[in-house]
């Protein structure tokens, strides 16, 4: 398996690793990286590797066979060889506006707290569809709720529970489509807030900011219908 390295550091730009193999597609395997792999709604990461004697772009990262990360280049290369040593190097702006954005569409779902059926993260804007038959009559109140929550900057920390858990604890679930990373024995949960300040807690595997207060402020544009129960609601950042 491929060390996740974001996943105790997602502000972690840069790293060593050593390259332990090439997929099929061409991808490149390493022992471990910072890159997130496309999943959840939430894009992979974008960059470079360096190596003695070479560089490339990296357009994406994808999950690969046995719980391994593929750096995907951006264009036809020369791929570093296996055991390799490479420096890796995020895309630091783009990952960071994902961040925003994910733990944005984490408190877009306290505001609306109705089952969520679907979304995505970019890095401009961001979209959850939710199981809601009538569009909300008041976007701007929602708007403003939602950055409210923003500016409290309040904290975002992650903790662990155990596949069984999770599983006697349904509610935590607010995603329909799209179930929690499970099989590893164990679940990351996701908090914001804590003690009496807390406002969310649910799985997630993504990454997000320290503090809500770096999200910015965000605007909520028009809602549109999505079949017979389901709206799209979709954010985005203003700076």
């Amino acid at each position: 398996m491929t060390t996740l390295l974001f996943r105790d550091d997602a502000y972690l730009r840069e790293a060593e690793a050593q390259v332990t193999g090439h997929t099929a597609e061409g991808g490149i395997l390493c022992d471990r990286t910072v890159f997130y792999a496309t999943g959840g709604g939430q894009p992979g990461d974008s960059g470079r590797l360096v190596w003695e004697g070479g560089r490339l772009s990296v357009a994406t990262a994808v999950k690969a066979e046995g719980g391994q990360v593929a750096l995907v280049p951006a264009e036809p290369s020369a791929m570093p060889p296996i055991g390799a040593r490479v420096i890796q190097s995020l895309d630091w702006d783009r990952r960071h506006r994902h961040m925003r954005v994910h733990t944005a569409l984490h408190l877009l779902s306290v505001v609306i707290p109705l089952p969520v059926t679907g979304g995505q993260i970019g890095a401009e804007r961001g979209r959850l569809d939710f199981d809601m038959p009538d569009a909300p009559e008041d976007v701007q109140m929602l708007e403003d709720r939602l950055n409210a929550l923003i500016g409290l900057d309040l904290s975002v920390t992650e903790s662990w529970i155990t596949d069984e858990e999770l599983a006697a604890n349904p509610g935590l679930v607010k995603t329909m489509s799209v179930m929690p990373p499970m099989g590893q024995g164990r679940v990351r949960l996701v908090r914001i807030g804590t003690g009496t300040t807390q406002v969310d807690l649910q799985p997630c595997g993504g990454t997000h900011v320290a503090r809500t207060g770096e999200i910015g402020r965000v605007t909520i544009g028009k809602i549109e219908k999505k079949g017979r129960q389901n709206r799209r609601v979709t954010l985005s950042l203003t700076e």
